[in-house]
């Protein structure tokens, strides 16, 4: 079985960065990944990866697939990571804010008789979330295993009280 091991999760005082609506920034993505499947043919130089990226700056890494979820007496929330290690992951808590910041960097080279391969791949992404009303932000933990992240963010004693269920009647 493998280990888990434990992220360690910052309190500060520093102000979180709050990135506002940005309505077209799903269409950009969906583009870009359009021109990325096309990308064959005249599109294509055989030195260059592609006519239309020549000229633009590399992209960072998409913010990971993130599942929050509402459990007995915490809330959860996973992040997909896969191919990351824990030291490159920082998880903070500042100004009621919950920050995922990771940044992965990755370098292959491999030589053989007739060629010598080189590739370098870098980028980074950073994820923010509100902490909602009742959450003990003291005793928020974060583990990763498997190339999954878990932050668990547990519910004060009189917010898990407020709860109530209520009857719902037919009509």
């Amino acid at each position: 079985m493998a280990e888990l091991s434990k992220v360690p999760v910052r309190n500060g005082t520093g102000s979180a960065v709050v990135r506002g609506w940005q309505p077209f920034e799903s269409l950009k993505q969906e583009v870009d990944r359009l021109f990325d499947e096309f990308d064959g043919g005249f599109w294509r130089t055989p030195f260059r990866s592609s006519l239309l990226r020549a000229a633009a700056p590399a992209r960072a890494l998409a913010a990971p697939a993130v599942d929050v979820a509402e459990k007995d007496g915490v809330y959860e929330i996973t992040a997909e990571l896969p191919g990351m290690e824990e030291k490159d992951i920082d998880v903070s808590v500042a100004s009621g804010m919950l920050t995922i910041k990771g940044e992965k960097k990755e370098e292959k080279e491999e030589n053989r008789k007739d060629y010598h391969l080189s590739e370098r791949r870098y980028g980074a992404f950073e994820r923010s979330f509100g902490i909602p009303d009742g959450v003990d932000a003291d005793k928020i933990a974060a583990s990763f295993k498997k190339g999954v992240l878990t932050i668990t963010l547990p519910k004060t004693p009189e917010a898990k009280k407020q709860e109530k269920k209520i009857a719902v009647k037919p009509a």
